[in-house]
């Protein structure tokens, strides 16, 4: 249980959408050691990477119960940069309906004067929402970085470039 006395009870899509280094599990297909529905079949002797993760919707108790990712489809976590929403990939556009669109709009805005961004990746495609807009970024790979171009605090472009391009 979580400092918020949220459990994953039935959700077990982090086992899906997250990839997991130890085993080898790319993000977007199911942990071999996942029931789906219920939980994981290691989870004493499970990789630490697994027993260190949390959800956004297991440690914020702002975000209602609509956000479970077992109901939304959607798994939020942070990043240095922001927030990022991975979506199950049976499920695509569950970020564009309501109320989670329209959530996910407010928070760019919030997100906007603070430098922070709100992502959105489905399968291997990243899109970057805005306030005014999304961009779609396509396949990030782990070796590119997002660079959003500036108005003031408004993103005005986003492009993805190698890491080692931004170090020169």
């Amino acid at each position: 249980m979580t400092a918020t006395g949220r459990q994953c009870g039935d959700c077990s899509l982090c086992c899906k959408v997250m990839a997991i280094e130890e085993l080898a599990k790319p993000a977007n297909a199911w942990c071999p050691h996942c029931a789906p529905r219920r939980g994981c079949r290691i989870y004493p002797g499970r990789p630490a990477e697994c027993s260190a993760f949390s959800c956004v919707w297991l440690v914020n108790e702002l975000l209602e119960e609509h956000w479970k990712p077992s109901r939304s489809k959607l798994v939020l976590t942070t990043s240095e940069d922001g927030l990022e929403v991975r979506c199950d990939p049976g499920f695509p556009d569950a970020w564009r309906k309501e109320p989670f669109r329209s959530e996910l709009r407010k928070w760019a805005i919030s997100g906007e004067t603070l430098d922070m961004s709100v992502v959105v990746i489905v399968g291997q495609r990243m899109t970057l929402l805005t306030p005014e807009c999304e961009f779609d970024l396509g396949v990030v790979e782990p070796d590119e970085r997002i660079v959003r171009e500036l108005d003031g605090t408004r993103v005005v472009n986003a492009t993805v470039v190698k890491a080692s391009d931004l170090e020169q």
